[in-house]
């Protein structure tokens, strides 16, 4: 990068900052904090459900399999879609209607308090996991554009750039600050303004690759790539696979606590059901868009490490400033996505654990500061384990397995009690346990596994007598594992969890004690929506269309650091985003003053 995408880097930076402590003036409470005092509005909600699955690890993993594999990349995303929109039509108004202040709530009267608990502690392991995944595949790409001068203590004198090391304890350090200051608030409002960033990034960046002389348009990238780049799946990502990626997602949409708590902060069901469908539709169609340019880079330099494929797609066509424009974006989809985990963890902290067992008598105050306190904590784990994932088999590798392993059988429990008024806690308690030790005998009896790589040379090479000797223990089974491991852990996660809630769901007799609390609960929610639903608060859209704003002034500022040749780009780049700006601005305006008169008539 060069001095003004650092410049832009750091300009944005200050600015989520700023909008950080903005909203940090909004959190009177813990409700504030944690379920956005359920004034958010619907598409505020969707387009933060949606960059809460985008990452670092997105640009990184997907990007990577989409430079190696291709078009088999846009359909494992496409997937995601499928599984929001599902749950748009089945699960997402079910959740506001409950009337909870967090999922935990839902948990603790559905299944009781031992149940939360267990929930708490899987959950956070499984999701500081994966957020720490993402902070490192934002350090890499991050690493990857920085040098450093010989002599400067961040430097790593291997490659000459930024210290791996240090690029995850610093940006994994101001995640942790904005999110402690600003809440959910905070985590909507720095999604909504990266989506728009970056996707509008990726719309300029598809026609400049497509138009270099090396690739020769839609056509040339056709011609130069084999046919199966084109292919919708492989032996690797099998239709199996992709069934079972629906399912897994439809189970961590439907109710992994992060997307739950975005259904529980907008107004109505019909809100929550709304932002769903606007999650599922931008993840079928945008795919394709932003999974392009790895795969158009592939025709370019077919060389290059895959992880780093996208980020040289973007070095090699935006002018200067654009990429940092784009680095900028990129920490926020990854901030947005590891922010989302900090709130809603910190949350069930202060509330099921600070207030229930410390302190029942614990003043609003008094909660929003622990849950500060908590964010401040769980943010320092999850850097902790960002610095391990080398050590644990690299990006990819922790989040298919984890994922296929952990999903299913965590949330198919929360989800089947939503409907299902027969299962109890047991469901729980024999679903997750089962799975996970099939799961983790999968994972020990696989031969090029987690166990394999923790052996190897750099990491733990005391661990090879026993990899060697439970390979050896069943090596037919270990080869068969070996032959079809994504299919096992799909089956151990999608079809095993399914299986065991439906032969309970078969033998259980009568209702199950927690479904009078849910009902009562229902019923009482109807009851105080019945004195006036909130209103949407109208403060997302402002903070958006300033901040856009901003950021087109950025982009006419940086007509005098460029060549004529890139003159266009930019002011074409900058337009498009003042546009949005105004239009935001003129649509407020006209409700604000709809409402006015609506009240007028009223009174």
């Amino acid at each position: 990068m060069k001095s003004v995408d650092y410049v832009i880097l750091i300009i944005y930076l200050v600015g989520i900052f700023g909008v950080g402590a903005l909203l940090s003036l909004k959190n009177k409470n813990a409700d504030d904090m944690f379920a956005a005092g359920g004034e958010s509005p619907w598409w505020t909600s969707g387009l933060s459900a949606f960059m809460t699955m985008f990452s670092a690890g997105t640009f990184v993993v997907w990007g990577g399999i989409a430079y190696e594999h291709g078009f088999v990349a846009v359909m494992i995303n496409i997937c995601y879609g499928i599984a929001a929109l599902l749950v748009g039509y089945f699960v997402a108004g079910k959740w506001k209607k409950l009337g909870v202040r967090t999922p935990a709530q839902f948990i603790e009267y559905r299944f009781g308090s031992s149940a939360v608990q267990f929930y708490t502690w899987s959950m956070l392991v499984y999701r500081v996991v994966g957020s720490a995944v993402a902070l490192y595949a934002l350090s890499k790409i991050l690493v990857a554009l920085m040098p450093l001068e010989e002599g400067n203590f961040l430097r790593d004198d291997v490659t000459g750039n930024l210290s791996l090391m240090w690029a995850i304890i610093i940006f994994g350090g101001m995640v942790v600050v904005y999110t402690m200051a600003g809440g959910l608030w905070a985590v909507l409002m720095t999604d909504v303004l990266q989506f728009i960033v970056l996707n509008l990034a990726v719309l300029f960046i598809i026609p400049l690759i497509l138009m270099n002389d090396k690739v020769g348009g839609l056509s040339g990238f056709a011609d130069k790539l084999p046919d199966a780049f084109f292919s919708l799946t492989n032996d690797k990502f099998t239709w199996f696979f992709m069934f079972g990626w629906v399912m897994i997602h439809f189970f961590m949409v439907g109710a992994e606590w992060a997307f739950a708590q975005r259904f529980i902060c907008v107004p109505t069901a019909k809100d929550a059901r709304k932002s769903t469908y606007l999650f599922g539709i931008l993840y079928i169609v945008s795919p394709i868009l932003w999974l392009l340019p790895p795969m158009v880079y592939r025709v370019i330099d077919p060389t290059v490490n895959k992880a780093d494929a996208y980020i040289k797609a973007c070095e090699f066509v935006l002018p200067s400033g654009m990429l940092g424009l784009m680095v900028a974006a990129m920490f926020s989809a990854t901030a947005s996505m590891v922010s989302s985990q900090l709130n809603v963890f910190a949350g069930v902290l202060t509330d099921e654990l600070y207030r229930r067992v410390f302190n029942p008598k614990a003043s609003d105050k008094v909660l929003l500061n622990v849950g500060r306190i908590f964010t401040v904590l769980i943010g320092v784990v999850l850097v902790m384990v960002a610095l391990l994932i080398p050590k644990l088999g690299g990006v990819e590798k922790v989040i298919i397995s984890v994922t296929s392993i952990m999903v299913g059988p965590l949330l198919a429990p929360t989800l089947w009690g939503l409907f299902s008024k027969r299962v109890g806690v047991s469901a729980i308690w024999i679903t997750a346990p089962f799975s996970f030790i099939l799961g983790l005998v999968a994972m020990l009896l696989n031969p090029n596994g987690f166990l394999k790589t923790l052996s190897g040379t750099n990491n733990f090479p005391a661990l090879e007598p026993l990899y060697t000797r439970i390979i050896s223990f069943n090596e037919p089974l270990s080869s068969f594992i070996a032959s079809n491991s994504k299919a096992v852990e799909l089956v151990i996660g999608v079809i095993v969890p399914i299986v065991i809630l439906t032969v309970m769901q078969l033998i259980a007799k009568g209702e199950a004690p927690g479904v009078k609390r849910v009902e009562d609960l229902i019923a009482e929610t109807e009851v105080k929506n019945a004195t006036g639903v909130k209103k949407a608060s109208s403060m997302p859209a402002l903070i958006v269309a300033g901040c856009l704003f901003m950021c087109s002034l950025m982009m006419y500022a940086l007509l005098g650091f460029n060549g004529k040749e890139d003159h266009l780009l930019l002011v074409i780049f900058g337009t498009v985003l003042l546009a949005i700006s105004i239009t935001i601005f003129a649509v407020e305006y006209l409700q604000y003053k709809k409402y006015n008169l609506i009240t007028k008539e009223e009174k």
